[in-house]
C-alpha cells in the first residue's frame, strides 16, 4: 500500500522539492498580502477624500446677514444681500460661486462679474451676472470670506437680467459655492414702497 523511499539521494530530492514548493507558496502569499495592503491603503485614501468633499458640500456655505432693496420709482431695481461664512465653513471664494435667481419674470443663472468688485465697475453689471462688494474685510482678500467677521455684499442689478421687482413679489436666490454647498435666500417685496429709498427684504 505504501511506497517507502529508502535511498538517501531520493530522500534529498523529495526534501528539496518540498522546500521549493513551500518557498513558492510563501512568495505568492507575500505578493498577495502586498496587493491587499496597497488596495486597502488606496481605498482608505479615496474614502477620506470623499468624506472631506462631502463635508465641504455641507459646511462650506454662506449665511445671510441682511437683504436690502434699493427703491426706484416704486420698484426694487438693485438688491444687496450681505453674507458671511456659515458656522464651521472654510474659505469661500465668492467670485467662483454661481447664483440661481428665481423671480416673477423667470429663472436666471448668474455668474460673478470678472472685472472686479462692484464699486470698481465703470459701466455697471452686464447681462446675467452679479457683483460683490466687501463690507468688512480685515486682510484685503476682497472676494474671499476667510474669517467669521468678514462681511460681503452680493449685488444684483435686477434690471440687467430681469424686470424690476414690484410690491408683494417674491424671489428665491440660491447661491452655490465652488465646494458644492448651496445657500437659499428668500424674500418678499413689501406691499408699500412709496416715499422710500431703500427697504429691508
Amino acid at each position: 500500500m505504501f511506497e517507502f523511499i529508502t535511498g538517501e539521494e531520493e530522500r534529498g530530492q523529495v526534501g528539496i522539492g518540498t522546500l521549493i514548493v513551500f518557498i513558492a507558496m510563501v512568495l505568492v502569499a507575500a505578493i498577495a498580502a502586498g496587493v491587499l495592503i496597497n488596495t486597502a491603503g488606496f481605498l482608505q485614501s479615496k474614502s477620506q477624500e470623499t468624506g472631506q468633499q462631502s463635508s465641504k458640500q455641507v459646511s462650506d456655505r454662506l449665511q445671510e446677514v441682511a437683504t436690502v432693496g434699493n427703491v426706484n420709482s416704486n420698484q426694487i431695481d438693485i438688491v444687496n444681500v450681505t453674507v458671511t461664512q456659515a458656522p464651521g465653513a472654510g474659505e469661500i471664494d465668492v467670485h467662483n460661486a454661481t447664483v440661481t435667481w428665481i423671480g416673477p419674470s423667470g429663472t436666471y443663472q448668474l455668474v460673478a462679474n470678472n472685472t472686479g468688485t462692484y464699486e470698481s465697475l465703470g459701466s455697471g453689471l452686464q447681462g446675467e451676472e452679479f457683483g460683490y462688494q466687501p463690507v468688512k474685510d480685515s486682510d484685503g482678500s476682497s472676494n474671499v470670506l476667510n474669517d467669521a467677521d468678514d462681511r460681503l455684499n452680493l449685488v444684483f442689478d435686477v434690471s440687467t437680467f430681469a424686470s424690476n421687482l414690484n410690491e408683494g413679489e417674491e424671489v428665491t436666490i440660491k447661491v452655490n459655492t465652488m465646494a458644492g454647498a448651496t445657500t437659499e435666500i428668500r424674500f418678499t417685496v413689501p406691499e408699500s414702497l412709496g416715499n422710500k429709498q431703500a427697504v429691508e427684504l
